[in-house]
């Protein structure tokens, strides 16, 4: 089954991207974005909310205007928090359909084509993609062969639960899923991270429904302070905290989370001794599940060792 143009009334997709500090990388993905192929299905345009009171990425949208293809507006948004960076982009987009991106990735041309395809071909009000890494010659290999920059993926099609950590980093949704602005980002994990899963996961329990199309990558450059196994330690750590700590309030499954994170922390405190002779790539990939299982104890027990990124 495919869709003709002909099939579909005139729909217009919004990109939103949130932006602080990134001038270079925020003028490359607008360049890149005026690539994008819509085989005549809908038409873009881009929104872009600058997280930064200085406005500094005021004269970069100002330069790429001019010299893309496709409308841009412009806004800021003073308050350091990403989830009321979100908002803004959200409240401001005119758009049938939201596409969010993050300022330090870089879509397949096929990139709206095929997540709105899958969204009305699926019937749903979401699809989320793949955001794979891009790596730079300077990449460490131990970082490379590791894993942990990669993320899960799954069979286009494939319905999402609560379970899948739903991200925004490369999404398209129906706008009906803000529900007149009533569902939005929540503030109080714009310091934290987690607003994007936290959001994702109430609208699934309220119904909406959501499905993967792995036909649609962006791909996110690791930067330099990625490349130390020390961010990724704390990255665990606070993700660790930050999940426990939601499980906790939720309160379903607590005790079969509880007793998976105990198994998971005594494995890996026997193991990986002996990992440290396998190489740096295995004992880091090893390490950051130990790490991440014990701040999820505490996190569950009331402790988040690292709240904000």
């Amino acid at each position: 089954m495919s869709i003709r143009p002909q099939d579909l009334k005139s729909d217009h997709i919004s990109v939103c991207i949130c932006t602080f500090h990134r001038q270079e990388l925020l003028a490359r993905l607008l360049a890149v974005l005026q690539d994008q192929i819509t085989d005549d299905l809908f038409t873009y345009s881009i929104v872009v909310v600058d997280n930064d009171f200085t406005e500094s990425a005021r004269d970069t949208v100002k330069r790429m205007a001019k010299e893309v293809k496709y409308p841009i507006e412009y806004y800021v948004e003073p308050r350091q928090n990403i989830a009321l960076a979100r908002n803004k982009a959200v409240m401001n987009a005119r758009g049938d359909f939201i596409a969010l991106i993050d300022d330090d990735e870089v879509p397949v041309k096929e990139w709206l084509s095929n997540l709105f395809r899958t969204l009305h071909l699926c019937k749903v009000d979401a699809v989320l993609g793949p955001v794979r890494p891009s790596f730079t010659p300077q990449t460490p290999q131990w970082l490379i062969k590791s894993g942990l920059c990669e993320r899960r993926s799954c069979q286009t099609g494939k319905l999402l639960t609560c379970d899948d950590q739903l991200r925004t980093g490369n999404v398209l949704v129906h706008r009906r899923i803000f529900n007149n602005y009533k569902n939005l980002f929540e503030e109080q994990f714009g310091r934290t991270g987690g607003e994007d899963v936290a959001f994702f996961d109430k609208r699934i329990e309220e119904g909406y429904a959501l499905v993967w199309c792995e036909d649609a990558p962006v791909y996110e450059e690791v930067i330099t302070e990625r490349c130390c196994l020390s961010f990724h330690l704390k990255k665990y750590v606070r993700l660790g905290g930050l999940t426990g700590e939601i499980m906790r309030k939720k309160s379903v499954h607590y005790w079969r989370n509880f007793l998976k994170s105990i198994c998971a922390t005594i494995g890996y405190t026997i193991i990986l001794p002996a990992i440290v002779f396998f190489g740096k790539s295995i004992l880091s990939r090893h390490l950051v599940k130990y790490v991440y299982h014990i701040s999820r104890l505490f996190g569950m027990l009331g402790i988040v060792l690292i709240r904000e990124r």
